[in-house]
């Protein structure tokens, strides 16, 4: 799935490399950010304290995944740190991440799958 603007950014991903010692700061980072995040609006005003844990996240899984070899590494991470906050702040940012799939075109990059699902006969 691409991301509107990242191509023409001129960023490559290798720019959001982070050293291996940053893995236990972006996870003690993540959860304060995490809790939060929650009532958060992202509607109206990008870049605020829920977007900050949104990316806290992302930075946390590619690290972990790059430095143990594999994306599930990266997952469990991030698990682990969601574990660790506040329920309700869970779920706000889970709607968060619900709302930017829908909104980056994740229904009709899995519809092949699904087709019945999107017709409404799932």
């Amino acid at each position: 799935m691409q991301v509107p603007g990242w191509q023409d950014s001129g960023r490559r991903s290798s720019d959001f490399v982070v050293a291996a010692e940053d893995v236990a700061s972006l996870a003690e980072r993540a959860v304060p950010l995490i809790d939060e995040s929650a009532g958060v609006q992202w509607y109206v005003e990008t870049g605020s304290t829920v977007d900050r844990a949104a990316l806290t996240l992302c930075l946390l899984r590619r690290t972990q995944s790059g430095l143990k070899g594999g994306p599930a590494y990266g997952d469990d991470a991030v698990r682990t740190v969601l574990g660790d906050a506040i329920p309700g702040a869970v779920v706000w940012i889970a709607s968060r991440a619900i709302s930017y799939m829908d909104e980056m075109g994740f229904p009709e990059a899995v519809e092949p799958w699904f087709r019945e699902d999107l017709l409404g006969r799932g």
